[in-house]
């Protein structure tokens, strides 16, 4: 076993741990729900035993292909088994979230022990957004269908208030690189307003929590371009911060921080690997703390949670062989663990991207990034990050779509190992 492998065993052992001490803390805190309290997003939210995941359950390359009752089950089952108790979805369009929340119902009726809550999405684009209209986006007017959106959240946020514990206006909506449908701030401030109103009128929960879920930047921690008098308002105006941070893509498109500096030229190509990683955690982190610094600079102090963060497993663009080269099941391991052990430490959530794989994102090209940043894939193979999971046992017993939860490259590390890209020093963009 060579220097590579030895490491990358240890790797495994420490993510082994991690999990464990977190199986320890879901057994500690499990009680009949007659002792539990009734707890809102301010309980959940910034609590390590309350492990938080972006989740679809999309099996199929079209969303017209709806997951049934009984798959978004199977996948609650296993998350739960994972030890996530909220989710964070991203539209009311299709009966996905419906669907959703009524299979966690469900699951709660069946086993009084069951806990899962959910972020509910709410999605707002343009006028004329993805070219649906008679001509160009127009950012500064919402689409017709935003209220058709919220109006539904809403409705299910009444249906089941013991599982809806937020509502998030928009997904990467004002980040102005989303060229085909980003909204100016003002758009996604007046549908916080209104349904902090609602909030007001007891037309909904009055511990629901209301925020949007956005780019770092969007919320002041990059350009100074978005610093307006808006975003002050809206940032006053939601219960938290939601932000997204994404090092995986930056190794591309900002990749100062990701190419081997020359300090490390003589490093091994596992250490090129792991110190590339600590400075992806650096990387997040900074953004995170850039949030922080500008909302205290405008007077707010209200907590900042990741809505978005996330490591992909195969890509024949950008991130892959011939671009940043940071794509492969070992990075993605200890972005996780590395993503989960500081959140965890500093009370923060983590929405992390995501929990199974869906290839509806980029159907015409199977091996696009976007396709690929679930922990467990479409063959119902546990991915690098959670192998210490089945050795646990934890999926026993359990399937996705009739199929025993294995590893992939049938756990043979080695192999895994040969997958590693080593980040270049120099390529072409």
């Amino acid at each position: 076993m060579n220097h590579f492998i030895k490491s990358a065993v240890f790797v495994l052992v420490s993510l082994l741990v991690f999990s464990c001490n977190n199986t320890k803390k879901e057994e500690s805190n499990s009680k009949p729900v007659e002792e539990t309290a009734v707890l809102s997003a301010k309980d959940i939210l910034g609590n390590p035993e309350y492990l938080a995941i972006s989740y679809g359950g999309y099996r199929a390359n079209s969303r017209d292909v709806q997951p049934t009752l009984l798959e978004l089950k199977e996948d609650m089952k296993l998350l739960n088994a994972m030890g996530i108790k909220v989710l964070r979805t991203y539209n009311v369009h299709f009966n996905q979230a419906a669907n959703l929340l009524k299979a966690i119902s469900e699951l709660k009726d069946e086993d009084s022990s069951f806990e899962m809550y959910v972020m509910l999405g709410i999605w707002i684009d343009c006028k004329n957004a993805f070219g649906t209209g008679d001509g160009e986006a127009i950012h500064t007017e919402g689409s017709d269908r935003n209220p058709v959106e919220v109006n539904t959240a809403v409705a299910l946020a009444n249906q089941y208030p013991d599982i809806v514990k937020i509502l998030t206006v928009g997904n990467e909506a004002m980040v102005t690189w989303a060229t085909s449908y980003y909204v100016t701030p003002d758009i996604i401030l007046g549908w916080v307003n209104h349904l902090q109103n609602l909030k007001k009128s007891g037309d909904l929960p009055s511990d629901l929590w209301i925020t949007s879920s956005d780019d770092y930047s969007s919320w002041g921690g990059g350009d100074a371009s978005y610093h307006t008098e808006d975003l002050e308002k809206l940032a006053h105006a939601v219960d938290y911060i939601s932000m997204h941070t994404y090092p995986y893509h930056n190794s591309y498109y900002n990749a100062k921080f990701w190419k081997v500096p020359e300090s490390e030229a003589t490093l091994s190509d596992k250490e090129k690997v792991d110190a590339a990683m600590l400075r992806a955690l650096d990387f997040a982190k900074t953004q995170y703390y850039s949030v922080s610094n500008y909302m205290k600079s405008i007077g707010v102090n209200k907590p900042i949670h990741i809505g978005e963060t996330g490591w992909a497993t195969i890509s024949n663009g950008h991130y892959g062989v011939n671009g940043s080269r940071a794509t492969d099941e070992y990075k993605q391991g200890l972005y996780y663990k590395h993503l989960r052990e500081w959140t965890s430490k500093e009370n923060i959530s983590c929405f992390y991207f995501e929990a199974f794989d869906e290839q509806w994102k980029d159907a015409a090209n199977k091996d696009g990034s976007e396709n690929h940043f679930g922990l467990i894939n479409l063959k119902s193979e546990a991915k690098y990050p959670l192998w210490n999971l089945v050795d646990e046992g934890v999926f026993e017993g359990l399937t996705r779509d009739g199929k025993a939860i294995t590893k992939t490259y049938s756990g043979n590390l080695e192999a895994l190992m040969k997958a590693v890209l080593v980040p270049n020093t120099e390529y072409p963009k």
